[in-house]
């Protein structure tokens, strides 16, 4: 499958560690992961390289072109926010992930539509298997 993995860049990466074993992980199960280079340390000075408008057009085309979205939502972040919603909008479905205990938005919290999973992890094993079972229903 074509994942689309969403993470905070700008709103912190304290999660960076996680999300790059996500990352991992789908690739090791044979997915392809069209943003993967989001867990790059250094993500941030390669975007430079692009405009906001090329990053929008380049984004929303792998969303709409992709089978699942896989999003890390522990740090706030009004990218993956969008990134959620845009790709709910095209039926798109969505698993965010979040660490136990952390306060998430409600907007994400709160959505009722059918699409969107919305998971706590303790540790690695708290997100693996959900995310595992989220990969399956596609089959």
């Amino acid at each position: 499958m074509r994942i689309y993995f969403a993470a905070s860049i700008s709103g912190g990466r304290r999660y960076l560690p996680a999300c790059t074993r996500m990352v991992e992980f789908l690739k090791d199960l044979g997915h392809t992961v069209l943003t993967e280079h989001i867990v790059a340390p250094d993500v941030l000075s390669g975007e430079m390289n692009f405009t906001a408008q090329q990053i929008y057009e380049r984004d929303t085309a792998w969303l709409e072109s992709c089978d699942r979205v896989v999003a890390e939502v522990s740090s706030p972040s009004l990218g993956v926010g969008y990134e959620i919603c845009y790709a709910l909008h095209f039926g798109k479905p969505v698993i965010a992930l979040h660490e136990e205990g952390l306060f998430i938005s409600r907007m994400i919290t709160g959505i009722s539509q059918p699409g969107i999973t919305v998971t706590a992890y303790r540790d690695e094993a708290g997100w693996r298997e959900p995310l595992i079972r989220f990969l399956e229903d596609a089959r």
